[in-house]
């Protein structure tokens, strides 16, 4: 409760109606993914199991191949007219395709042409989840203010982290109990909808705003026009490359370890312990709930006390440490709880950008800060996901399980080159190992 002390009535507002709908955005986006087992018959031409594994692995990263495009149109949007207006594009954005696909006609009734329409909904709302999160993150990194700024940040990957619990939970119920999927996808779509027109009454984040009046300032005072203000040095800042390349690498350890742990390591459960499709759905339903609370609410929890970076810092350190017993952990699997352990484990220092998310962004010039990060963030999950998805089994398939070390420690290695970066940035800003304002608090 001291947190709300901070926070004046319209920002409450505004971090509801953006958790809310980070909320609906992923559940959406997961919704399909979970489901893929169930989905996959319906939209797709029968296939045998190999077949079936590389049409999950293209479900998958259909949501995440595409978004550096969108993140290079929400990024001009958003640095160009507003955060505000990114987020309620974003949230439409999903809650039409949302609609389309609860109502989309099976691939028995309409043939290939089904498997293209899910196909390009899936694409789409990869597209506007990138957005929508980057969007979300950024209007609350540049509208709160310290000590409170890691925390109320973190709320929206706590709120994404809740949209995918209920979307395993939703897929659970519509393998074993016969719960019609598509209403839970009228339901993301209507609420979505209620969501994208409450997101109209935001007001733009008072940095940016800021940043435009004075742009618009100096084009009234030299009788100019705004384009060519636009050219000079105040709006064409520069952006750090050594910056771009730390943030890209600290981005790209998160999707490689999640990856393994939800989608390599359970299609163990199925061809070692062999697991049916509810029993895994129930599996990942308590492996979410666990990362929600032991990754997201408390790293949430502890931003407010600890400096982010020490706190990412001690993170990379175990987790260095345990990749290279991963390896021999795995040959030695007997039963399933101990790869649930695992699991865990990995999820409680998986390597990412929480709670760092603030000080990464005000690392990059106000008016590219939308275009770099999102794009940053939208590549680096793409290539790593990409590279996972299809290149993990052959790299355990020619050398066993070792094969994870060519992977994970070159990540890891960047994850540290990135985090090192940005803590000289904070000590060159005399905000490491403490910041300042936390001491005032």
């Amino acid at each position: 409760m001291r947190i709300l002390a901070y926070l004046d009535k319209e920002l409450k507002q505004a971090i509801g109606l953006l958790s809310l709908g980070t909320f609906l955005e992923y559940f959406d986006l997961f919704l399909y993914v979970h489901m893929a087992v169930l989905l996959n018959d319906l939209f797709f031409p029968p296939a045998n199991e190999h077949a079936q594994s590389l049409l999950t692995a293209f479900a998958f990263c259909s949501s995440f191949i595409f978004r550096p495009i969108g993140a290079l149109l929400f990024g001009y949007i958003g640095d160009t007219y507003g955060r505000k207006v990114t987020v309620v594009i974003t949230t439409f954005m999903m809650a039409i395709t949302c609609m389309i696909m609860a109502n989309a006609p099976t691939y028995s009734q309409i043939g290939i042409a089904a498997a293209w329409i899910i196909t390009a909904c899936r694409i789409l709302q990869g597209m506007s989840s990138l957005g929508e999160i980057v969007g979300a993150q950024l209007f609350l990194t540049e509208a709160t203010p310290l000590p409170v700024r890691f925390p109320v940040v973190g709320l929206i990957i706590i709120f994404a982290d809740m949209g995918a619990l209920v979307a395993v939970a939703i897929a659970a119920l519509a393998t074993s109990y016969g719960f019609n999927w598509r209403i839970a996808f009228w339901i993301g779509s209507g609420v979505a909808i209620i969501g994208s027109i409450a997101r109209t009454t935001l007001r733009e984040t008072p940095e940016f705003a800021d940043a435009k009046k004075r742009l618009q300032n100096v084009a009234d005072r030299a009788n100019e026009d705004l384009t060519n203000i636009k050219k000079r040095p105040f709006y064409n800042q520069p952006v750090n490359p050594k910056t771009a390349l730390a943030y890209f690498l600290i981005s790209c350890s998160g999707p490689a370890f999640i990856y393994f742990i939800y989608f390599y390591i359970t299609s163990a459960f199925k061809n070692v312990f062999n697991y049916n499709a509810h029993q895994i759905l129930v599996h990942n339903l308590f492996l979410i709930t666990f990362q929600l609370v032991v990754l997201s609410i408390l790293r949430t929890y502890l931003s407010n006390k600890i400096h982010p970076l020490k706190l990412l810092r001690f993170v990379w350190t175990i987790t260095a440490i345990f990749i290279l017993f991963l390896p021999w952990l795995l040959n030695h699997v007997t039963c399933p709880w101990h790869l649930f352990l695992i699991q865990a484990n990995m999820l409680v220092f998986l390597p990412g950008e929480l709670p760092g998310i603030p000080i990464f962004f005000k690392n990059f010039p106000v008016f590219k800060r939308f275009s770099y990060t999102s794009f940053l963030y939208a590549l680096a999950r793409a290539f790593i996901y990409f590279i996972t998805s299809f290149g993990l089994s052959y790299l355990i398939n020619y050398f066993g399980y070792w094969g994870l070390l060519i992977l994970m420690v070159p990540v890891l290695i960047g994850y540290c080159y990135g985090l090192k970066h940005f803590i000289n940035l904070e000590k060159a800003a005399g905000r490491y190992p403490k910041l300042t304002t936390w001491e005032m608090g």
